[in-house]
Protein backbone atom coordinates (compact mmCIF):
# COMPACT_ATOMS: atom_id res chain seq x y z
CA UNK A 1 0.00 0.00 0.00
CA UNK A 2 0.58 3.71 -0.90
CA UNK A 3 1.56 6.49 1.62
CA UNK A 4 -0.90 9.42 2.78
CA UNK A 5 0.65 13.18 2.62
CA UNK A 6 1.36 13.02 6.22
CA UNK A 7 3.14 9.50 6.10
CA UNK A 8 5.36 11.06 2.84
CA UNK A 9 6.78 14.06 4.56
CA UNK A 10 7.24 12.05 7.84
CA UNK A 11 9.23 9.55 6.03
CA UNK A 12 10.85 11.91 3.87
CA UNK A 13 11.75 14.12 6.97
CA UNK A 14 13.16 10.67 9.00
CA UNK A 15 15.28 9.80 5.76
CA UNK A 16 13.22 6.25 5.26
CA UNK A 17 11.32 5.05 2.55
CA UNK A 18 8.14 4.37 4.35
CA UNK A 19 6.68 4.56 7.12
CA UNK A 20 3.23 3.06 8.27
CA UNK A 21 0.72 3.88 11.55
CA UNK A 22 1.55 2.81 14.95
CA UNK A 23 5.36 3.18 14.18
CA UNK A 24 7.37 5.70 16.05
CA UNK A 25 9.90 7.87 13.33
CA UNK A 26 12.50 10.28 14.32
CA UNK A 27 12.13 12.97 12.10
CA UNK A 28 14.92 15.76 10.98
CA UNK A 29 12.82 19.25 12.22
CA UNK A 30 13.25 22.47 9.62
CA UNK A 31 11.80 24.68 10.97
CA UNK A 32 11.71 25.05 15.38
CA UNK A 33 9.31 28.20 16.24
CA UNK A 34 9.62 29.81 19.85
CA UNK A 35 7.00 32.01 21.74
CA UNK A 36 6.51 34.10 24.73
CA UNK A 37 5.48 31.94 27.13
CA UNK A 38 8.65 29.19 25.81
CA UNK A 39 10.31 31.74 28.32
CA UNK A 40 8.83 31.15 31.34
CA UNK A 41 11.40 30.76 34.05
CA UNK A 42 10.14 27.40 35.35
CA UNK A 43 10.33 25.74 31.88
CA UNK A 44 12.87 27.30 29.81
CA UNK A 45 16.02 26.44 29.38
CA UNK A 46 18.67 27.89 27.44
CA UNK A 47 20.31 25.43 24.89
CA UNK A 48 24.02 26.18 24.78
CA UNK A 49 23.75 26.02 21.17
CA UNK A 50 21.19 26.47 18.68
CA UNK A 51 21.13 23.03 16.31
CA UNK A 52 20.49 25.83 13.58
CA UNK A 53 19.89 29.71 14.26
CA UNK A 54 18.43 29.92 10.68
CA UNK A 55 15.77 27.28 10.94
CA UNK A 56 14.98 28.39 14.53
CA UNK A 57 11.85 31.34 14.96
CA UNK A 58 11.02 33.55 17.88
CA UNK A 59 7.85 35.08 18.01
CA UNK A 60 6.32 37.52 20.73
CA UNK A 61 2.63 36.58 20.83
CA UNK A 62 0.60 35.78 23.73
CA UNK A 63 1.00 38.54 25.28
CA UNK A 64 2.39 41.17 23.51
CA UNK A 65 3.00 43.99 24.14
CA UNK A 66 3.94 42.93 27.62
CA UNK A 67 0.51 43.53 30.02
CA UNK A 68 2.73 42.91 33.35
CA UNK A 69 6.02 42.92 35.19
CA UNK A 70 5.53 38.97 34.50
CA UNK A 71 5.43 39.25 30.51
CA UNK A 72 7.80 41.90 30.15
CA UNK A 73 10.41 39.40 31.77
CA UNK A 74 9.45 36.64 29.12
CA UNK A 75 10.49 39.02 26.70
CA UNK A 76 13.93 40.36 27.84
CA UNK A 77 14.58 36.32 28.80
CA UNK A 78 13.41 35.62 25.14
CA UNK A 79 15.59 39.18 23.65
CA UNK A 80 18.45 37.50 25.35
CA UNK A 81 18.42 34.30 23.75
CA UNK A 82 18.31 35.46 19.96
CA UNK A 83 21.41 37.98 20.38
CA UNK A 84 22.71 35.13 22.50
CA UNK A 85 22.14 32.97 19.74
CA UNK A 86 22.27 34.73 16.47
CA UNK A 87 18.98 33.97 15.22
CA UNK A 88 18.08 36.36 12.70
CA UNK A 89 14.26 35.43 12.14
CA UNK A 90 12.84 37.56 15.28
CA UNK A 91 9.23 39.35 15.57
CA UNK A 92 9.55 41.29 18.73
CA UNK A 93 6.65 43.73 19.50
CA UNK A 94 6.70 46.31 16.76
CA UNK A 95 5.91 46.46 12.66
CA UNK A 96 6.27 42.78 12.10
CA UNK A 97 4.78 41.72 15.32
CA UNK A 98 1.78 38.93 14.91
CA UNK A 99 0.43 35.96 16.22
CA UNK A 100 2.75 32.94 15.42
CA UNK A 101 0.87 31.07 13.55
CA UNK A 102 -0.62 34.17 11.08
CA UNK A 103 3.17 35.18 11.00
CA UNK A 104 4.27 31.35 9.93
CA UNK A 105 1.84 31.71 6.98
CA UNK A 106 2.89 35.89 6.39
CA UNK A 107 6.42 35.06 6.07
CA UNK A 108 6.62 31.43 4.30
CA UNK A 109 7.71 30.06 7.19
CA UNK A 110 5.93 26.24 7.06
CA UNK A 111 7.39 24.59 3.89
CA UNK A 112 5.74 22.00 1.79
CA UNK A 113 7.24 18.71 3.02
CA UNK A 114 9.18 19.56 5.93
CA UNK A 115 7.96 19.00 9.90
CA UNK A 116 7.79 22.54 12.03
CA UNK A 117 7.09 22.75 15.63
CA UNK A 118 6.11 25.28 18.02
CA UNK A 119 4.58 24.59 22.16
CA UNK A 120 1.07 25.77 21.08
CA UNK A 121 -1.59 23.32 20.04
CA UNK A 122 -2.57 25.28 17.47
CA UNK A 123 0.91 25.03 15.27
CA UNK A 124 -1.28 22.84 12.83
CA UNK A 125 -2.42 25.68 11.08
CA UNK A 126 0.90 25.33 9.30
CA UNK A 127 -0.43 22.12 7.67
CA UNK A 128 -2.44 24.02 5.11
CA UNK A 129 1.04 24.78 3.27
CA UNK A 130 1.38 20.69 2.83
CA UNK A 131 3.57 21.15 6.00
CA UNK A 132 3.68 18.36 8.73
CA UNK A 133 3.61 20.76 11.74
CA UNK A 134 2.73 20.20 15.18
CA UNK A 135 2.45 21.43 19.16
CA UNK A 136 5.09 19.72 21.14
CA UNK A 137 6.01 20.06 24.78
CA UNK A 138 8.10 22.84 26.26
CA UNK A 139 11.07 20.53 27.06
CA UNK A 140 11.16 18.57 23.87
CA UNK A 141 11.31 22.01 21.92
CA UNK A 142 14.50 22.73 24.26
CA UNK A 143 15.84 19.12 22.73
CA UNK A 144 14.40 19.95 19.01
CA UNK A 145 16.59 23.67 19.62
CA UNK A 146 19.59 21.45 20.54
CA UNK A 147 19.39 18.85 18.26
CA UNK A 148 17.04 19.73 15.20
CA UNK A 149 15.26 16.31 16.13
CA UNK A 150 12.48 14.77 17.65
CA UNK A 151 9.64 11.74 17.63
CA UNK A 152 6.33 11.09 16.45
CA UNK A 153 4.21 8.05 16.32
CA UNK A 154 2.33 7.58 13.25
CA UNK A 155 -1.38 7.81 13.20
CA UNK A 156 -3.53 6.52 10.54
CA UNK A 157 -5.43 9.32 8.03
CA UNK A 158 -8.74 10.33 7.43
CA UNK A 159 -9.02 12.19 4.27
CA UNK A 160 -11.77 14.71 3.47
CA UNK A 161 -13.01 15.47 -0.25
CA UNK A 162 -14.89 18.59 -0.46
CA UNK A 163 -16.90 19.31 -3.61
CA UNK A 164 -18.70 22.93 -4.53
CA UNK A 165 -17.40 26.06 -3.09
CA UNK A 166 -19.03 27.68 0.72
CA UNK A 167 -21.85 29.72 0.10
CA UNK A 168 -21.24 33.56 0.59
CA UNK A 169 -20.89 34.89 4.08
CA UNK A 170 -19.80 31.04 5.31
CA UNK A 171 -16.62 30.77 6.25
CA UNK A 172 -14.25 27.57 7.27
CA UNK A 173 -15.21 27.72 10.98
CA UNK A 174 -18.83 26.87 9.76
CA UNK A 175 -16.96 23.95 8.09
CA UNK A 176 -15.16 22.45 10.78
CA UNK A 177 -18.31 22.69 13.66
CA UNK A 178 -20.05 20.65 10.64
CA UNK A 179 -17.03 18.32 10.94
CA UNK A 180 -17.15 18.26 14.66
CA UNK A 181 -20.77 17.93 14.66
CA UNK A 182 -21.21 14.78 12.06
CA UNK A 183 -17.79 12.88 12.52
CA UNK A 184 -16.68 14.05 16.80
CA UNK A 185 -13.49 14.45 17.57
CA UNK A 186 -10.04 12.60 15.62
CA UNK A 187 -8.38 11.65 18.51
CA UNK A 188 -4.77 9.84 17.11
CA UNK A 189 -5.42 10.59 13.54
CA UNK A 190 -4.73 12.62 11.13
CA UNK A 191 -6.82 14.37 8.65
CA UNK A 192 -6.38 15.23 4.91
CA UNK A 193 -8.25 17.79 3.33
CA UNK A 194 -8.18 17.33 -0.53
CA UNK A 195 -10.89 16.97 -3.90
CA UNK A 196 -11.41 19.49 -6.36
CA UNK A 197 -13.55 21.95 -3.20
CA UNK A 198 -9.95 23.06 -1.86
CA UNK A 199 -9.38 24.98 -5.23
CA UNK A 200 -12.84 27.40 -4.48
CA UNK A 201 -10.73 27.80 -0.57
CA UNK A 202 -8.70 30.84 -0.18
CA UNK A 203 -5.29 29.97 1.51
CA UNK A 204 -6.78 32.27 4.30
CA UNK A 205 -9.90 29.82 4.45
CA UNK A 206 -7.36 26.49 4.39
CA UNK A 207 -5.69 27.96 7.59
CA UNK A 208 -8.47 28.67 9.33
CA UNK A 209 -9.47 24.75 8.91
CA UNK A 210 -6.11 23.67 9.69
CA UNK A 211 -5.49 25.85 12.72
CA UNK A 212 -8.94 24.36 14.04
CA UNK A 213 -8.33 20.80 13.39
CA UNK A 214 -6.43 20.80 16.89
CA UNK A 215 -10.08 20.92 18.35
CA UNK A 216 -11.14 18.17 16.93
CA UNK A 217 -7.83 16.35 18.03
CA UNK A 218 -6.38 15.67 14.88
CA UNK A 219 -2.55 15.14 15.45
CA UNK A 220 -1.49 16.61 11.98
CA UNK A 221 -3.75 18.31 9.43
CA UNK A 222 -2.79 18.78 6.14
CA UNK A 223 -3.63 19.94 2.42
CA UNK A 224 -1.86 19.55 -1.07
CA UNK A 225 0.60 21.82 -2.00
CA UNK A 226 -1.44 23.26 -5.14
CA UNK A 227 -0.20 26.27 -7.65
CA UNK A 228 -1.66 28.57 -5.19
CA UNK A 229 0.50 27.61 -2.64
CA UNK A 230 3.46 27.27 -4.56
CA UNK A 231 3.00 30.56 -5.79
CA UNK A 232 1.95 32.03 -2.59
CA UNK A 233 5.24 30.53 -0.66
CA UNK A 234 7.05 31.44 -3.85
CA UNK A 235 6.63 35.08 -2.78
CA UNK A 236 7.50 34.86 0.29
CA UNK A 237 10.82 32.39 0.41
CA UNK A 238 13.86 31.77 -1.52
CA UNK A 239 14.02 28.63 0.88
CA UNK A 240 13.66 25.51 -1.38
CA UNK A 241 10.70 22.56 -0.72
CA UNK A 242 9.66 19.57 -2.03
CA UNK A 243 6.05 19.18 -1.91
CA UNK A 244 4.57 15.66 -0.82
CA UNK A 245 1.08 14.00 -2.90
CA UNK A 246 -0.60 11.10 -1.55
CA UNK A 247 0.38 8.20 -3.41
CA UNK A 248 -2.87 6.72 -5.73
CA UNK A 249 -2.94 3.80 -3.19
CA UNK A 250 -2.39 5.29 0.06
CA UNK A 251 -4.42 3.66 2.90
CA UNK A 252 -7.61 5.56 4.68
CA UNK A 253 -9.28 4.92 7.98
CA UNK A 254 -11.70 6.39 6.28
CA UNK A 255 -12.69 8.82 3.19
CA UNK A 256 -15.48 11.14 3.75
CA UNK A 257 -17.09 13.55 1.20
CA UNK A 258 -18.25 16.91 1.95
CA UNK A 259 -20.51 19.44 -0.51
CA UNK A 260 -19.87 22.49 0.87
CA UNK A 261 -22.44 24.39 -0.87
CA UNK A 262 -24.89 22.51 1.04
CA UNK A 263 -23.46 23.85 4.75
CA UNK A 264 -25.39 26.82 6.38
CA UNK A 265 -23.87 29.39 9.16
CA UNK A 266 -23.35 27.05 12.27
CA UNK A 267 -22.51 28.20 16.15
CA UNK A 268 -20.79 25.88 18.52
CA UNK A 269 -22.77 26.22 22.11
CA UNK A 270 -20.15 26.49 24.90
CA UNK A 271 -17.82 24.32 26.24
CA UNK A 272 -17.04 22.28 23.17
CA UNK A 273 -17.06 21.97 19.57
CA UNK A 274 -17.63 18.48 19.19
CA UNK A 275 -21.22 17.27 18.73
CA UNK A 276 -22.49 20.90 19.93
CA UNK A 277 -23.05 22.76 17.05
CA UNK A 278 -26.24 24.10 15.59
CA UNK A 279 -27.27 26.55 12.74
CA UNK A 280 -27.38 30.05 13.66
CA UNK A 281 -31.23 29.86 12.69
CA UNK A 282 -31.87 27.92 15.69
CA UNK A 283 -29.43 29.33 18.05
CA UNK A 284 -31.37 33.09 17.37
CA UNK A 285 -31.93 35.17 20.10
CA UNK A 286 -29.30 34.03 22.76
CA UNK A 287 -27.92 37.56 24.59
CA UNK A 288 -24.14 38.07 24.30
CA UNK A 289 -22.38 40.36 26.61
CA UNK A 290 -19.03 40.83 24.20
CA UNK A 291 -18.15 39.51 20.55
CA UNK A 292 -15.00 38.81 19.57
CA UNK A 293 -12.77 38.42 16.38
CA UNK A 294 -9.60 36.80 16.19
CA UNK A 295 -7.06 34.58 17.12
CA UNK A 296 -4.40 32.26 14.53
CA UNK A 297 -7.59 31.34 13.34
CA UNK A 298 -9.82 33.95 11.69
CA UNK A 299 -7.66 37.20 12.69
CA UNK A 300 -6.86 37.32 8.25
CA UNK A 301 -7.79 40.02 6.15
CA UNK A 302 -10.56 37.87 4.97
CA UNK A 303 -12.28 37.86 7.80
CA UNK A 304 -11.75 41.53 8.62
CA UNK A 305 -13.54 42.21 5.36
CA UNK A 306 -16.40 40.22 5.97
CA UNK A 307 -16.98 41.69 9.07
CA UNK A 308 -16.28 44.88 7.76
CA UNK A 309 -18.96 44.88 5.28
CA UNK A 310 -21.71 43.21 7.76
CA UNK A 311 -21.39 46.58 10.31
CA UNK A 312 -20.56 49.03 7.85
CA UNK A 313 -23.20 52.42 7.92
CA UNK A 314 -24.49 50.23 11.03
CA UNK A 315 -23.88 50.42 15.19
CA UNK A 316 -23.15 47.72 17.23
CA UNK A 317 -25.75 47.29 20.21
CA UNK A 318 -25.03 49.36 23.16
CA UNK A 319 -24.85 46.15 25.21
CA UNK A 320 -22.29 44.40 23.53
CA UNK A 321 -18.27 45.13 23.45
CA UNK A 322 -17.03 44.16 20.64
CA UNK A 323 -13.54 43.44 20.13
CA UNK A 324 -11.30 42.65 17.02
CA UNK A 325 -7.47 41.81 17.02
CA UNK A 326 -6.02 41.69 13.24
CA UNK A 327 -4.00 38.09 13.45
CA UNK A 328 -0.39 40.50 12.25
CA UNK A 329 0.41 43.71 12.06
CA UNK A 330 0.65 43.74 8.76
CA UNK A 331 -2.69 42.44 8.28
CA UNK A 332 -3.84 45.72 10.30
CA UNK A 333 -2.01 47.83 8.24
CA UNK A 334 -3.93 46.53 5.12
CA UNK A 335 -7.28 46.44 6.70
CA UNK A 336 -6.66 50.16 7.26
CA UNK A 337 -5.64 50.96 3.86
CA UNK A 338 -8.43 49.08 2.63
CA UNK A 339 -10.60 51.04 4.69
CA UNK A 340 -12.27 48.16 7.05
CA UNK A 341 -10.41 49.40 10.11
CA UNK A 342 -12.19 52.38 9.85
CA UNK A 343 -15.86 50.83 8.99
CA UNK A 344 -15.45 48.79 12.23
CA UNK A 345 -14.36 51.34 14.42
CA UNK A 346 -17.31 54.26 13.47
CA UNK A 347 -19.59 51.04 13.89
CA UNK A 348 -18.21 50.85 17.59
CA UNK A 349 -15.61 48.18 17.56
CA UNK A 350 -12.57 48.37 19.36
CA UNK A 351 -9.46 46.99 17.25
CA UNK A 352 -6.73 45.95 19.25
CA UNK A 353 -2.86 44.99 18.56
CA UNK A 354 -1.72 42.11 17.02
CA UNK A 355 -1.78 39.24 19.72
CA UNK A 356 -3.22 36.06 21.27
CA UNK A 357 -4.64 38.46 23.65
CA UNK A 358 -8.19 38.03 24.02
CA UNK A 359 -8.64 34.10 22.75
CA UNK A 360 -6.79 33.05 25.44
CA UNK A 361 -7.98 35.57 28.34
CA UNK A 362 -4.69 36.66 28.65
CA UNK A 363 -5.56 40.81 27.72
CA UNK A 364 -8.08 42.77 25.85
CA UNK A 365 -11.19 41.01 26.40
CA UNK A 366 -11.55 38.43 29.26
CA UNK A 367 -15.08 37.27 30.39
CA UNK A 368 -16.01 37.85 33.97
CA UNK A 369 -18.57 35.22 35.87
CA UNK A 370 -21.82 35.08 34.32
CA UNK A 371 -20.85 36.54 31.07
CA UNK A 372 -21.23 35.29 27.45
CA UNK A 373 -19.47 36.35 24.36
CA UNK A 374 -19.49 34.71 20.93
CA UNK A 375 -16.04 34.39 19.28
CA UNK A 376 -14.76 33.65 15.83
CA UNK A 377 -11.56 32.66 17.80
CA UNK A 378 -10.24 29.15 18.54
CA UNK A 379 -11.82 27.64 21.46
CA UNK A 380 -14.91 27.76 23.75
CA UNK A 381 -14.29 25.48 27.02
CA UNK A 382 -14.48 26.51 30.51
CA UNK A 383 -12.32 29.67 31.66
CA UNK A 384 -10.83 30.02 27.87
CA UNK A 385 -11.58 33.78 27.61
CA UNK A 386 -11.25 33.97 31.43
CA UNK A 387 -13.98 33.10 33.65
CA UNK A 388 -14.76 29.71 34.31
CA UNK A 389 -18.63 30.41 34.84
CA UNK A 390 -18.26 32.83 31.37
CA UNK A 391 -19.97 31.23 28.77
CA UNK A 392 -18.38 30.80 25.14
CA UNK A 393 -20.22 30.78 21.88
CA UNK A 394 -17.98 29.50 18.68
CA UNK A 395 -18.99 30.77 14.94
CA UNK A 396 -17.71 32.52 11.64
CA UNK A 397 -16.62 35.79 11.51
CA UNK A 398 -19.56 37.28 9.54
CA UNK A 399 -22.44 35.19 12.52
CA UNK A 400 -19.87 37.31 15.64
CA UNK A 401 -20.36 40.26 13.52
CA UNK A 402 -23.95 40.36 13.05
CA UNK A 403 -24.30 39.08 16.65
CA UNK A 404 -22.43 42.10 17.76
CA UNK A 405 -25.12 44.60 16.02
CA UNK A 406 -28.10 42.84 17.55
CA UNK A 407 -26.73 42.26 21.30
CA UNK A 408 -28.07 38.08 20.34
CA UNK A 409 -27.38 35.62 18.06
CA UNK A 410 -28.15 36.34 14.69
CA UNK A 411 -27.65 34.84 11.10
CA UNK A 412 -25.37 37.01 9.24
CA UNK A 413 -27.30 36.36 5.72
CA UNK A 414 -29.99 39.09 7.53
CA UNK A 415 -26.89 41.92 6.28
CA UNK A 416 -25.60 40.03 3.36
Amino acid sequence: MGMTMIEKILARSAGVSKVSPGEVVTVDVETAVVIDLNFLPHDWREPKKVWSPDKCVVIFDHIAPASDERSAILHTTGRDFVRNQKIKRFHDVGPDQGIAHQLVADFGYALPGTVLVCVDSHTCSGGAFNCAARGIGGPELIYVLATGKTWFQVGTTVRYEFHGALPPVLNSKDLIIHIANVYGDHATQNVEYAGPGVANMSLNARRTLSTMSAEISAEFATFEADELCQEYLRSRTDRPFEPQFPDPDASYDDVRTIDLSALEPLVAYPDTIVKNGRPVREAAGERVDQAFIGSCANGTLDDLEVAARIVKGRRVDSRVRFIVTPGSQAIYREALRRGYIADLMEAGAVVTASTCGACAGLSAGALAPGERCITASTRNYKGRMGSQEAEIFLASPATVAATALRGTITDPREFI
